[in-house]
């Protein structure tokens, strides 16, 4: 791209990333993003060195005068005004992955889906790490570090694992050589207009693939595995389910974890020895043995690499232990259906902390979940009100009883009448066995204003043998930089208990 002239929106990490990267190219780069100088005094100061223009606080028509190409973060709506000039004056646009894509010498798995991106990235590169199939793995995009800052480094016996969003992906014209795509449900429908759009996005990580290239689906996922018909290389699968009808992959037989290929059957280890909590990590195992398999990497490897992960911080990650009560960190559960798969990794009774940001998805099935095992839902942030309603409507046809008040705002209880109108309700009994006609359980909705007020809450109600849970269902741009962030106040709060 020397001697052309790029735009890039947004100065966030991936903004950050294209413009040192195009920068040390010689290309010429405007930068723009709607925060102030102020506000950017650091991301500024650590561009100083190369010869960036900024236009900061707004996005003038004019930025497009002159531009060969805008660079977009994932941040940034591909519906705002001055992207919708440039596709109207048909500038490209591009993305940090794009570029990576395009310039890496090495192989490159990417990967992506609704839910389990990142633990399965990260897993996929601990596993082809423990081979000697490749000199160096290099893991990134979404998460860690932007790959375009090491490509320099890189050669041709390397290879490189990218998490990818459905935001860089709607964009994109390139495709990964080996592309995952574990699953797609509900999400970001505050980006995407409707669910067939995103799953468009979804679907582009297979287009630019080539006949010698392959294709990891979710078989256990309707959509993913429909996406078997625009799979242009080597197909393969992963799935909960011994019976799948791929002809190579992993999947489960006999509680072991097996993987099939060339014909070939193998078994990797049994899943009591997977350390993860949850069946929707067993899940993200599987897919991550099934890409490094298709990367070329023997059994032994996978296996090592799998014992050897001790999972990701703010994904299903045990806090500590106060007075007998567990508290978990899963601050990456950022939907309701990752809420719910977080719910099923327990047998205990859980305080369950919602809230955030909401994505606009539909909350009617985790109410259906959280009727039994939940005794305390505890809701925080800006959608607060609004999953309180959802919740509400789900219920429509149980009792309402005023509950604990916290800080400003009071909470209701929701008792599931059962198969009698007369019947009692009581609060349920963990390890209690369930009787033919069970005795309805009461779980108690309490509203606070944010994190700090639901630790609280979930400190006084709490019991000896209860695990606390944040698994918040929505974004945490209402009160937080990003959901890490938020799993960090989280962890601090719940250490000061101790």
């Amino acid at each position: 791209m020397i001697g052309q002239n790029a735009l890039v929106i947004g100065l966030a990490r991936q903004g950050m990333a294209v413009i040192k990267h195009l920068a040390d190219g010689d290309t010429s780069v405007i930068a723009t993003d709607l925060r102030s100088a102020e506000d950017l005094a650091t991301p500024i100061q650590d561009l100083s060195s190369y010869a960036i223009n900024f236009v900061l606080g707004e996005h003038p028509l004019s930025l497009l005068d002159g531009v060969d190409i805008i660079f977009v973060s994932g941040g940034v709506p591909l519906d705002i005004p001055l992207l919708q000039e440039a596709r109207a004056k048909g500038i490209p646009l591009s993305n940090d992955s794009q570029l990576v894509l395009e310039q890496l010498p090495c192989r490159v798995v990417g990967i992506t889906g609704s839910s389990g991106k990142t633990t399965t990235t990260l897993l996929t590169g601990k596993i082809i790490a423990a081979s000697q199939t490749y000199k160096n793995v290099w893991v990134g995009g979404n998460v860690g570090n932007p790959l375009l800052l090491d490509m320099h480094e890189m050669t041709d016996q390397d290879i490189a694992i990218m998490e990818l969003s459905s935001f860089q992906l709607e964009i994109m014209t390139s495709s990964p050589h080996i592309a995952g795509v574990l699953n797609v449900s509900p999400n970001h429908l505050d980006r995407h207009s409707n669910m067939q759009e995103y799953v468009m996005a979804k679907e582009h990580i297979l287009d630019g693939q080539q006949s010698d290239d392959i294709a990891v689906l979710g078989w256990d996922n309707e959509v993913t595995r429909r996406m078997s018909k625009r799979v242009h290389g080597h197909c393969w699968g992963f799935s909960m389910n011994s019976d799948a009808n791929f002809d190579d992959g992993c999947f489960i037989e006999n509680e072991k974890i097996m993987l099939r290929r060339d014909g070939v059957t193998n078994s990797i280890l049994p899943c009591q020895e997977v350390g993860l909590l949850g069946a929707h990590n067993l899940m993200n195992v599987i897919a991550a043995s099934a890409l490094a398999a298709a990367a070329g990497i023997e059994v032994d490897a996978i296996q090592a690499g799998i014992c050897d992960f001790d999972g990701v911080p703010h994904r299903m990650e045990l806090i500590t232990e106060v007075n007998g009560v567990r508290w978990v960190n899963d601050t990456m559960a950022t939907t309701p259906d990752r809420t719910i798969a977080a719910l099923k990794a327990f047998d205990d009774p859980v305080i369950l902390l919602l809230g955030g940001k909401d994505k606009k998805l539909p909350w009617h099935v985790l109410a259906q979940e959280i009727q039994s095992g939940v005794k305390n839902i505890i809701l925080f942030g800006e959608a607060a009100p609004a999953i309180k309603r959802e919740l509400e409507g789900a219920w429509y046809e149980s009792k309402l009883e005023v509950g604990a008040r916290f800080g400003e705002q009071y909470g209701t209880q929701f008792a599931d009448e059962g198969s009698g109108s007369e019947r009692l309700v009581k609060e349920s009994t963990a390890g209690e066995a369930a009787d033919s006609d069970p005795i309805p359980v009461i779980t108690n909705l309490l509203e606070t204003a944010g994190m700090e007020q639901a630790v609280e809450a979930a400190h006084t109600l709490s019991n000896p043998g209860d695990v606390v849970l944040l698994a918040p269902g929505c974004t945490s741009y209402d009160q937080f930089s990003d959901a890490i962030e938020r799993g960090e106040c989280y962890r601090d709060l719940v250490v000061n208990l101790s």
